[in-house]
């Protein structure tokens, strides 16, 4: 085996060994503390969804066997609301408004399995905050995204299993904005959904246009277990030259220290592409919790929410790209978003490739909800609106109380990226 794989390995392996112990127990979207702000977000798993096809061909770096991928994203966001706590709420990544930000600066590398190989990305910024929120305690988790081993064994024919923290299966979208089709992210990947997981993920073949795979991990969003019992994620993958369809089902208890009370989450995707200028996806989640009372037992609360999502990308030129999104939202009762609410939104993309690895956004977004859950430039609680991008709304500082149904916000973003895996 090639010295370099070793020293990648043992590096996966190192990394692997310090997340469990130096990170916090991680609850959000909801979150396994409860209903609260969402924190999630990444990408599909090792043979799982061809979600879109990427809005570009970055330059890939390798030295033999190993992988190489990177991005940094910068971004100005104006809300036409000017909110008093200069945020952009439901927005989840690109959350300050009225100012430069960093997004992400992220590096990562690879080693397919042959059979062994892994993967760790590690970076910081805004989407780094969102993605490891709760591991406020200076672990070295708040800069991963994911660590894992892989194994691949040659006789298993496209067996694949992998072990560590990974992205979510669930979703239409990515972490990193270059690889989805808008600069923001969807309402349902920002609320519907959990971001990642630790644990076993295992994929294999089922014939030529079918992939079957499963999940055993310990909830989520979260390193450390918050109760003994596991959940579970079997997943399948239907692909065809023009279209792709994934379900994805999660399942287990959430709450803390009791295996009573279970949550289930249910994701669709439907990305359609009829020809090579034109790419449509549809998105659609429904996911429920069963609450528990002091006494850990099961009560007869059941929190639900349920979203759907529709894009559309049409590529104008080698270099030009317009995107427009639709989306529904029922919080049914506040579980994600602290407040029992309906929330639609409408976002429009240009994307303009300056060089190939190099682009440049611009989006306008309109979001709208039944409730005044969006700030102005008044506030409440004046005390409350200081910036504090994960307050979820009405907490007992006030924070997320607004006084306006919609929001407007117009944001223009630049992305260099290179990779990913040859």
């Amino acid at each position: 085996m090639h010295t370099r794989l070793l020293g990648l390995i043992a590096f996966l392996l190192v990394a692997l060994s310090v997340l469990p112990a130096t990170a916090q127990q991680f609850g959000t979207a909801p979150s396994d503390q409860g209903g609260g702000p969402s924190a999630q977000g990444g990408q599909a798993p090792a043979a799982a969804p061809a979600q879109q096809p990427p809005p570009s061909t970055p330059p890939t770096w390798s030295a033999g066997p190993i992988d190489f991928s990177g991005a940094v994203v910068g971004y100005y966001s104006y809300n036409f609301q000017h909110p008093a706590d200069r945020t952009n709420r439901l927005y989840n990544f690109n959350i300050p408004a009225q100012q430069f930000s960093l997004d992400l600066l992220e590096f990562g590398i690879a080693h397919s399995p042959d059979p062994i190989g892994g993967e760790i990305d590690l970076g910081f910024g805004q989407a780094f905050k969102t993605f490891n929120a709760f591991d406020n305690d200076g672990g070295f988790n708040k800069y991963v995204r994911q660590a894992f081993v892989s194994v691949k064994p040659a006789a298993a024919k496209g067996f694949e299993l992998d072990f560590g923290k990974f992205v979510t299966n669930a979703g239409a979208e990515v972490i990193e904005t270059y690889t989805n089709w808008n600069y923001s992210h969807s309402l349902l990947f920002s609320w519907a959904i959990p971001y990642y997981h630790f644990g076993v993920r295992t994929s294999w073949p089922m014939g030529k246009h079918m992939t079957g795979g499963f999940q055993l991990v310990n909830g989520w969003n979260n390193l450390v277990d918050n109760n003994s019992g596991k959940t579970i994620g079997p997943n399948v993958t239907i692909s065809y030259a023009k279209w792709t369809w994934v379900a994805t089902y999660y399942g287990g208890p959430e709450s803390n220290n009791t295996n009573m009370g279970w949550r289930h989450l249910f994701d669709t995707v439907l990305t359609l592409t009829p020809t090579s200028k034109a790419s449509v996806y549809l998105n659609y989640d429904y996911g429920q919790n069963r609450n528990v009372n002091t006494a850990g037992t099961a009560t007869t609360n059941l929190f639900t929410w349920k979203g759907f999502a529709g894009a559309l990308r049409v590529q104008a030129t080698p270099k030009v790209a317009f995107v427009g999104r639709g989306e529904w939202f029922n919080d049914t009762d506040g579980f994600n978003t602290g407040v029992a609410q309906q929330v639609k939104e409408v976002t429009f993309t240009g994307e303009y490739k300056l060089i190939e690895g190099f682009m440049w956004r611009t989006e306008y977004r309109h979001d709208w909800s039944n409730q005044p859950f969006f700030l102005d430039h008044t506030c409440p609680i004046p005390a409350a609106c200081l910036f504090n991008p994960l307050a979820g709304a009405g907490d007992a500082f006030g924070n997320g109380l607004g006084n306006s149904k919609h929001q407007d916000t117009l944001s223009v973003a630049l992305i260099a990226f290179f990779g990913p895996k040859r």
